[in-house]
């Protein structure tokens, strides 16, 4: 069965926050096994410039794959035959312990390629206050569709 062509341009509400915490970071940076000390340290990162420890770029992963988007089932999405294909990140500042954070996505693309079907979903990863801190580009692909 076909993804839902009815859901491209969908933008779903925000997610509950999230609050990015000290523990949080060190524990995505071991995960990752980045040992910069800007990730874990919060002196090593005001000597960088940074008001607390940063997250690692890749962090907001955590929070940014779709979230109410996906999990929609009359999207129609089949989890068991899902990959990532792709993930990028458009950012305005780093996330840094502290920040509480939503995200917003929406459906930009729904193609089939091949036996395929590809999904882009944007989000944009803002504070509680409204500050934009990311965008998350995100691409799933549910194979033999």
């Amino acid at each position: 069965m076909a993804i839902n062509r009815d859901f491209i341009g969908r933008t779903f509400p925000p997610s509950e926050p999230y609050e990015v915490s000290r523990v949080k970071i060190r524990e995505f940076a071991d995960a990752i096994g980045d040992p910069n000390p800007v990730y874990r340290d919060p002196e090593a990162a005001r000597a960088a410039g940074h008001p607390d420890v940063i997250a690692p770029p890749t962090f907001p992963i955590v929070v940014s794959l779709g979230g109410s988007a996906l999990a929609d089932p009359g999207l129609g999405i089949n989890f068991a035959m899902v990959v990532h294909g792709e993930q990028r990140f458009e950012y305005v500042r780093p996330v840094r312990a502290g920040d509480v954070v939503t995200c917003t996505s929406t459906i930009t693309e729904i193609r089939a390629i091949g036996n395929n079907e590809k999904v882009d979903i944007v989000t944009d990863v803002t504070t509680t206050e409204g500050e934009l801190v990311c965008k998350s580009y995100n691409t799933i692909v549910e194979r033999g569709a």
